[in-house]
């Protein structure tokens, strides 16, 4: 029965680490993208993204996941996502993207804002273009950072991949679950556990090692 079990989490622990690793994948660049939106000294461009990302850090991811999935449905009478596993997958990827982006924007932001003005006057006095001076002299500064508050949010990632389950994609909590009604035990569910503490120790052992790699700066 234990391998059965273990077998049947570790199918559902894929589909977590998948949801986890696209999320990252695409929430990180367009973080970046959203955080430079959002300094836009164009206010007409830079307020609504502001609402927007204050909208989304003030409500439930849970309820984020809900709308993104039946939303289309009940608005435009037409399921966008398809049909099927994929398209719950599909619909719980963009909701997690678009969360975590704007959360990673403030983290970007808050990085960028504090270099010191004079870094880029600085920079200016030796010829340097805008974009040389970011790449050159404010870049690794700014990964230095935000690397801290950057990590605690992808461990969190790992955690609220369980969240997709409420429009049934299938992850490792789920597959847990399923075996209360199919076999009348619930220490599956306690044994997920086991995977997200490995999980999050593996980050947390590659995050510290990041951030020893990166005391040159101080």
């Amino acid at each position: 029965m234990f391998w059965t079990v273990t077998l049947s989490l570790l199918e559902g622990f894929w589909g977590t680490v998948k949801l986890f690793a696209l999320t990252l994948l695409f929430s990180l660049p367009l973080g970046l993208l959203i955080a430079l939106w959002e300094m836009s000294r164009v206010r007409v461009l830079a307020y609504p993204i502001k609402l927007i990302i204050w909208i989304i850090r003030g409500t439930p991811l849970l309820l984020q996941l809900l709308i993104v999935y039946y939303g289309p449905g009940i608005l435009l009478h037409n399921n966008i996502w398809g049909s099927g596993d994929s398209g719950r997958f599909i619909a719980a990827l963009v909701a997690f993207v678009f969360n975590y982006a704007c959360y990673f924007a403030e983290i970007y932001r808050g990085g960028i804002q504090s270099i010191p003005v004079g870094q880029y006057e600085a920079g200016q006095v030796l010829g340097l273009t805008r974009g040389q001076i970011f790449r050159k002299i404010i870049l690794l500064q700014v990964i230095k950072r935000i690397v801290p508050p950057m990590s605690n949010e992808i461990i969190t990632l790992v955690k609220d991949t369980s969240l997709a389950r409420v429009i049934a994609v299938y992850e490792i909590i789920w597959n847990g679950q399923s075996f209360i009604k199919s076999a009348g035990i619930i220490w599956p569910l306690f044994y997920t556990g086991v995977f997200y503490l490995l999980f999050s120790g593996v980050l947390t052992v590659l995050f510290d090692r990041i951030e020893r790699r990166l005391d040159y700066f101080r």
